[in-house]
């Protein structure tokens, strides 16, 4: 029973946050993102149990039918959302949370550089733009969004959206407050 309530949110939090979804029955058998997470599990247990060639062999599988690889050692959270996926790697030690949406073509791997830890960790409810890269063991905290194509190196603090190459926080602009300009002519004689 457990299991058919966690792929019942899992299709719950799919539908929430594609507007192209349109029924439970499309999302569970035309998603690549579904069977690209489902068969991660099954990898991900085998590799946890010491069964490296099984897991690597099934992600394989995965890969070659979803276009999305994920390495079986990767710990991924709840209903994570890969749109359209195809170009999708994840790498070894690469940590998602829950609900976080992933875009085509993004990469969560390495520099090169490290020994140990060399994937990033995405925290819960973070946005990856399509083509973005982010490498190396960075910290991407939750709710934050990274733009489009973007090549992130450095961590990313909460709530923030970074963008570029290399991606940087975008600033957010000052509120102006309307009591400020209340019963004042501006732009062309027009009154707020």
């Amino acid at each position: 029973m457990k299991l058919i309530k966690s792929i019942k949110a899992h299709l719950d939090s799919i539908k929430e946050r594609d507007p192209a979804a349109k029924s439970y029955l499309e999302v569970l058998l035309l998603y690549p993102s579904v069977h690209a997470v489902a068969a991660h599990r099954i990898a991900h247990w085998l590799h946890s149990r010491k069964r490296y060639f099984l897991a690597r062999w099934f992600s394989q599988v995965a890969r070659m039918f979803t276009g999305i690889e994920i390495h079986p050692a990767a710990t991924i959270g709840k209903a994570l959302f890969i749109d359209h996926g195809m170009g999708v790697v994840i790498g070894e030690t690469a940590e998602i949370g829950d609900y976080v949406t992933l875009y085509q073509g993004v990469t969560l791997g390495g520099t090169g550089k490290d020994q140990g830890k060399r994937h990033p960790t995405l925290g819960n409810y973070v946005i990856v733009g399509a083509g973005a890269k982010i490498l190396g063991p960075i910290y991407i905290a939750d709710s934050s969004k990274i733009g489009a194509n973007s090549v992130v190196l450095q961590d990313v603090r909460a709530n923030t959206t970074a963008v570029g190459i290399p991606a940087r926080p975008v600033l957010k602009k000052a509120v102006v407050e309307i009591e400020e300009y209340k019963n004042k002519k501006i732009y062309n004689n027009m009154v707020i």
